[in-house]
């Protein structure tokens, strides 16, 4: 396990709130969860994430520099739900209080294993998000008693505008035909987001970063497309799109593009706050399946 903590260059991720030194210090494993934190945190502490934008989450192998900063952090928020399969040996390595903040959500199954392992990209649904943003303010109250009532405050803010960001999305897929609700991407990381707007979510792999589109699961994706008259297919950000630019050619439908799952972009990116995720992904899917993906 030599290599998996060796140190490499630039593997940190910026503050996602930069504030004065001597504030806590927050370390969460991925920018949507620093991104969501550092707006409840404000101005009392200073988020960063683990892992830089742009790079997947579930096979990501910590550094010896990552090692260094969560055990220089005061406090660690971890995702859970088996997203960061890496994690259990993590926190073996530091010295710092650590957090899961998906203990209070019911998750769903990830579908075609074995019923049990569950599907961790529960923040797609901004319905859930509240679930988050309420496990954070207590995790950092926790921390820094002091700052509560600041975090409540803005956890309430925060929740507002993901119901706005939430009301935006419904009325957007609510305008797509009820026969053409239907969701094809390379990872099984929607079923939330599914479950929430009516979709039929089909996919190449389901929740594993080292999965590949086989022939089959091309195959597979090819007749639903061609039985459901589904006008466009997408692909995570973070993953090959090549299986199901594939599935577009075979089977008359148009690749729709890119979503974001698993990783916010650099600020000057298209989605550089969890906001801003969804109303790309509510944009670019409802232009996709109405027919007007470009």
């Amino acid at each position: 396990m030599a290599s998996a903590w060796a140190l490499v260059a630039g593997a940190c991720a910026p503050p996602a709130n930069p504030v004065d030194d001597d504030s806590l210090v927050v370390l969460t494993t991925f920018t949507v969860m620093a991104d969501i934190a550092g707006e409840v945190a404000g101005d009392r502490a200073r988020v960063e994430s683990l892992i830089r934008p742009g790079v997947e989450v579930h096979g990501y192998q910590p550094t010896a520099s990552d090692v260094i900063r969560a055990s220089e952090a005061d406090l660690v928020l971890h995702h859970g739900l088996g997203l960061e399969a890496w994690f259990g040996e993590f926190t073996n390595r530091i010295d710092a209080p650590h957090v899961t903040i998906t203990d209070g959500i019911d998750p769903l199954p990830i579908d075609g294993q074995d019923g049990t392992s569950p599907n961790p990209h529960a923040w797609m649904s901004p319905q859930l998000a509240e679930t988050y943003v309420h496990a954070i303010a207590d995790a950092l109250t926790e921390a820094d008693p002091a700052g509560e009532a600041t975090y409540r405050a803005n956890a309430d803010t925060y929740i507002g505008q993901v119901r706005e960001v939430a009301t935006e999305l419904e009325e957007a897929l609510a305008t797509i035909d009820p026969a053409q609700r239907v969701l094809v991407t390379c990872e099984g990381a929607f079923s939330y987001l599914a479950a929430d707007a009516g979709l039929d979510e089909y996919y190449l792999w389901p929740v594993n970063a080292e999965s590949q589109a086989t022939a089959q699961s091309v195959r597979a994706a090819i007749d639903v497309v061609r039985e459901r008259d589904v006008p466009a297919v997408f692909c995570e950000s973070t993953v090959n799109p090549d299986g199901m630019e594939s599935v577009a050619a075979e089977s008359g439908a148009v690749y729709g593009g890119v979503l974001y799952v698993d990783s916010l972009t650099e600020p000057d990116g298209p989605v550089p706050t969890y906001l801003d995720l969804l109303r790309v992904n509510s944009r670019t899917l409802t232009d996709g399946l109405a027919g007007e993906a470009p």
